[in-house]
């Protein structure tokens, strides 16, 4: 009995020895793979603009409300066949039905509103051709010269470029922003004098579309920002 114990203590005894030696390498391999480095790709590209919504705002005032609907529509064939001089097509135009206001009869009013009836007409241009639409925009002043009221100043028909492309470009942006993160962790990395391991973890970034600034809304800014965790190595 005495040497069974005996026996089983030794052994016991060499466990605790060969637990005790590989302790070290464990929590060495532990600490070297719970090195981490957290970095950022960023990649910016101007583009134009595939696509425009052009919405021209129209309006008239009077006391006769035949010669508001009448001038609504005459302003409007006027501005339909400005647009077509100017290369736009029939399937690149929208008509809004006119709306027509009678200031008598708004809770409102005291009365005094001047020329009763207001009329507002939209015409919209939406293209694909930014570059025609934007040579048409800049001949606006033949209609205003020609007697129409334009709404240019009314920020509900101001135009709108988009750049409906992104698909497109996608993969090279997500390509150049990983490469700028991975250059970003080497450089870290050479600085601490060891090297980059396995990606831990990848998240891409929302893409954000933005005007390059006021002047030139047909000009977009794309932004896309990933963040990576790379594993770091002796």
């Amino acid at each position: 009995m005495k040497s069974n114990n005996s026996l089983a203590g030794l052994f016991v005894m060499i466990g605790l020895v060969f637990m005790g030696l590989m302790t070290p390498v464990a929590v060495s391999k532990f600490m070297a793979g719970s090195r981490t480095v957290d970095v950022k790709g960023l990649c910016e590209r101007e583009v134009k603009a595939d696509k425009v919504i052009w919405p021209i705002s129209h309006k008239t005032v009077s006391n006769d409300l035949p010669t508001v609907t009448r001038t609504l529509d005459n302003n409007t064939n006027t501005i339909i066949a400005f647009l077509k001089k100017n290369g736009i097509t029939d399937e690149e135009i929208t008509i809004a039905i006119p709306k027509i206001t009678d200031k008598l009869a708004q809770d409102y009013t005291n009365g005094d509103v001047g020329l009763r009836y207001l009329g507002k007409a939209v015409v919209t241009v939406s293209s694909s051709d930014v570059d025609k639409v934007l040579a048409a925009m800049g001949k606006t002043s033949q209609l205003i010269n020609g007697g129409i009221t334009i709404n240019q100043d009314d920020w509900n028909y101001q135009p709108s470029f988009r750049f409906e492309s992104l698909n497109d470009i996608k993969p090279e942006m997500i390509a150049e922003a990983t490469a700028n993160a991975r250059a970003a962790a080497d450089k870290f990395a050479k600085d601490s004098g060891s090297k980059v391991g396995k990606i831990k973890k990848a998240t891409q970034g929302t893409f954000s579309i933005e005007d390059r600034d006021e002047c030139t809304p047909q000009v977009k800014k794309i932004r896309v920002v990933t963040y990576l965790t790379y594993f770091i190595k002796n």
